[in-house]
């Protein structure tokens, strides 16, 4: 009398099943993670319908049936992982896993922003926002924004296409306020992501300049400065002078100050105890030429100050 063994067919046809669909998700690049989600409930179709089937065909009064343990040991994890990853994708978290394998780390260009300073616009405070910044002296008189940003994405399309999607521009009396914005996040991923700025501003020499700094880098090339440059509250802030420049760095509660050239003046705050690691620079004056102008620097906890021609 032959025994038939529950489990056996089931784990055959499973792994048959599982095969030529991995193989067709292979040729015609098909989704394989829809794929792990959608072909488990198989495995119960498949084991039920043997022992009906064998059941019903039998011929004999009272068909025997031998569990194969083994089988419906590996039927039953495929199963359980079947199961475990229904339960997962409906509380969302495989679409975020999946979104996250799908996610591109893209770098684009920012859109450019012009603007014609006329005799009205004296003066620009810029507020960084959650980025640093570059800032250079032109001898022109148009102020112009541009550079590139970073992002890990989902969408093919650009992050940033306007102006208006990374800083806002208002003009109140004789002076222009720009705000750097912080960038949208992709709320689907898993893992944290991130989107960085990196732009540039570019200034006429002859209009006042205010920046705060947010604690971010700040990088300025004043050239031939012939206006005053106020820049507040940044982690470090990398300054290229001119040997020729007419300017004088008004340096105030700076960390850690490092100068091609000695600064005069120096004042230095007292340590407030015998852990300190070092002192602040609490006043301190850097001249070039007859320093008509002024470059203030306050509050930053590194300042780099570089000689160029």
């Amino acid at each position: 009398m032959r025994t038939w063994r529950v489990g056996t067919f089931s784990m055959g046809a499973s792994l048959l099943f599982l095969g030529v669909y991995l193989l067709l998700s292979q040729i015609f690049k098909l989704d394989v993670s829809s794929i792990l989600i959608s072909w488990w409930p198989i495995i119960f179709v498949i084991l039920g319908g043997e022992i009906l089937l064998f059941l019903f065909f039998s011929k004999q009064e009272k068909p025997y049936l031998k569990y194969d343990i083994f089988s419906i040991f590996f039927v039953g994890v495929l199963g359980t992982v079947g199961i475990t990853i229904a339960l997962l994708s409906m509380t969302g978290i495989v679409d975020k896993v999946s979104a996250n394998m799908d996610l591109e780390h893209r770098t684009g260009d920012l859109p450019t922003f012009d603007f014609a300073m006329n005799n009205d616009v004296k003066r620009v405070v810029v507020d960084s926002g959650s980025t640093g910044i570059s800032v250079e002296g032109s001898t022109g008189k148009e102020l112009s924004v541009f550079g590139t940003y970073t992002a890990t994405q989902l969408e093919k399309k650009p992050l940033i296409t306007d102006v208006e999607d990374y800083m806002t521009t208002t003009v109140k009396g004789d002076t222009l306020y720009i705000a750097f914005k912080e960038l949208p996040r992709e709320s689907i991923a898993m893992f944290q992501n991130y989107s960085t700025l990196d732009p540039t501003l570019v200034i006429p020499q002859d209009v006042t300049l205010e920046i705060d700094g947010n604690y971010n880098e700040i990088t300025m090339k004043p050239r031939q400065l012939t206006a005053d440059w106020d820049v507040n509250n940044s982690s470090a802030v990398n300054v290229y002078m001119s040997k020729n420049s007419n300017a004088e760095l008004v340096i105030s509660d700076v960390g850690d100050l490092n100068s091609e050239k000695e600064p005069n003046n120096i004042v230095f705050t007292e340590k407030q105890d015998e852990y300190d690691e070092q002192q602040r620079v609490e006043k301190a004056m850097l001249k070039y030429g007859d320093g008509k102008y002024t470059i203030s620097i306050n509050n930053s906890d590194y300042l780099q100050i570089k000689d160029k021609e």
